[in-house]
C-alpha cells in the first residue's frame, strides 16, 4: 500500500496554515531526484552552513538532512525510512497511465521495483569529482 498523507490537519488540533509549513516533498519529487544527476548533487553537495550536519548528511529518499553520519545510519535503519523505501517500490504515476485510467487504452497495473537507499558509494561521481589516488 503506497504511503498516504494526511488529508486534513484539523482533525488532530493543527492550525490550518501549519499545513504547508512542514511540507515533504512528495513521491514524484523523490523520484526526479533519484535521477542519476540529481543523486549526485543532492549525495555531494557543498558545505552549506544553513543546513544540519553542513548538508553533508542527506537522505535522498526521505529528502532530509542529518546532524552526523551516525544518525543518517540510525535513521536508515528505522521504521520511517523503509516505509518510504516501501511506497517508492511502486512505479511513479504517468500521463500514459492517467490516459489509460480514463478509458483512452487497457489498463495496466503499476509494476513493482527493487528500490534500494542511495549512498554515495551507489551513485557513480563525475570524473572531474573523483579523488585521485597517488
Amino acid at each position: 500500500m503506497p504511503y498516504k498523507r494526511k488529508k486534513t490537519v484539523q482533525g488532530h488540533g493543527m492550525k490550518k496554515g501549519l499545513k504547508t509549513k512542514r511540507k515533504n516533498k512528495d513521491l514524484d519529487e523523490i523520484e526526479s531526484d533519484r535521477q542519476e544527476e540529481n543523486a549526485q548533487k543532492l549525495l555531494n553537495q557543498d558545505i552549506d552552513l544553513d543546513q544540519a550536519g553542513f548538508g553533508q548528511f542527506y537522505c535522498v529518499e526521505c529528502a532530509r538532512h542529518f546532524i552526523d553520519e551516525e544518525a543518517r545510519d540510525k535513521h536508515r535503519r528505522s521504521k520511517v525510512h523503509k516505509r518510504r523505501l516501501k511506497a517508492l517500490e511502486v512505479d511513479p504515476y504517468t500521463i500514459e497511465e492517467s490516459e489509460r485510467a480514463a478509458g483512452h487504452g487497457n489498463w495496466i497495473s503499476p509494476k513493482k521495483r527493487k528500490i534500494e537507499t542511495l549512498t554515495r558509494e551507489n551513485v557513480s561521481l563525475p570524473d572531474n569529482k573523483r579523488m585521485k589516488i597517488q
